[in-house]
């Protein structure tokens, strides 16, 4: 759980500093990409710890 709101908390700074910044706009594109990869690292894991339980 520690590492999917570390790669989060990384995606909102990127994010925010990709926005605010006009040339590093690239920033923006790569905090979206570690926002969609937490997104999934999350559904893994819950996924993973339901089926266990069962």
């Amino acid at each position: 759980m520690a590492v999917f709101l570390v790669i989060l908390l990384i995606a909102v700074v990127f994010g925010f500093v990709g926005a605010l910044v006009k040339g590093l706009v690239w920033l923006l594109v790569i905090g979206a990409v570690l926002f969609v990869a937490a997104l999934v690292l999350g559904g893994v894991r819950l996924g993973r710890g339901r089926s266990s339980r069962r």
